[in-house]
């Protein structure tokens, strides 16, 4: 099945005009996943999680979070799409920018920016249902009624997460019967159903055998071409393997962060290289 054109799958300039640009041509406002962080402090009630966090997140890259547990990571990770909103108690100071626009800015819908910001969690969480409505669930929330229409993002998402091949004869099983792996990257499918710019995950492979966490990796280094991407990892070979940029955070403050290759060989911080020669963490 060819999947077909629709306007969730253009990009955001073109959902409303319905028309492309001049090839080689950027249109003003054109969004590309560039995340800015500045002076970004956070709060659960009175137990401060993060202090004065500057970081630029290059798009159509991969950036690694990394530290000891508690050290303020999933948090900034959180804040990006601000699923920490939900939590009652929570208040933040400083700015974080999408593409030069403040996320918490008056009028600023978060449900809208989950749309753009798609998150992948720790654990694989398929809806009770068959795969191919756990994918068409965020379309057909935002307004897509027409079979063709989800037709072709089912598919499209599917083979965005390298997943079509495996499971396209059996679209209405139930998706909880997938093994831990697919379930993942149907998490991953379900997230890119909404055509997001950015994919945040928070530990994503911890849970996984070896073989899935290859496919996982592999997967994002295919994903980077067309979106940024955030990864939350405990797993030093892996923060290497698959990240362009690394952050290190310890103790709610971000110590240090740049290409990941030269975090890895010659950091600055001699706390980078006490926990990277796990020495603590």
């Amino acid at each position: 099945m060819t999947p077909q054109a629709n306007p969730l799958h253009m990009p955001l300039w073109t959902r409303t005009s319905l028309g492309s640009p001049p090839l080689g041509e950027t249109l003003p406002g054109e969004q590309t996943g560039e995340i800015e962080i500045r002076d970004f402090s956070f709060w659960y009630s009175e137990v401060q999680a993060l202090y004065d966090v500057d970081l630029r997140l290059a798009p159509r890259a991969i950036t690694a979070f990394i530290g000891p547990s508690g050290c303020g990571k999933s948090t900034l990770l959180r804040s990006i799409n601000r699923l920490n909103d939900t939590i009652p108690g929570t208040r933040h100071t400083g700015v974080v920018r999408l593409d030069g626009e403040d996320i918490h800015a008056s009028g600023a819908d978060a449900v809208a920016l989950r749309q753009r910001v798609g998150m992948v969690f720790q654990r694989s969480n398929p809806f009770p249902k068959s795969i191919y409505a756990n994918i068409a669930f965020g379309p057909r929330i935002n307004g897509v009624s027409r079979r063709d229409e989800l037709d072709g993002i089912v598919e499209t998402s599917l083979r965005r997460a390298a997943l079509w091949d495996e499971v396209k004869g059996n679209l209405h099983a139930s998706a909880l019967a997938l093994s831990g792996g697919q379930q993942q990257r149907l998490c991953i499918a379900r997230a890119l159903a909404n055509d997001p710019e950015v994919l945040l995950l928070d530990e994503p492979a911890s849970a996984l055998d070896p073989v899935a966490t290859q496919r996982i990796e592999e997967l994002l280094h295919e994903l980077k071409r067309e979106l940024t991407i955030v990864i939350v990892t405990h797993n030093m070979q892996q923060a290497a393997r698959v990240s362009d940029t690394t952050a290190f955070f310890y103790l709610g403050r971000l110590v240090e962060a740049g290409d990941t290759q030269t975090i890895f060989t010659t950091p600055r911080d001699p706390r980078t290289e006490a926990y990277l020669t796990g020495r603590f963490g």
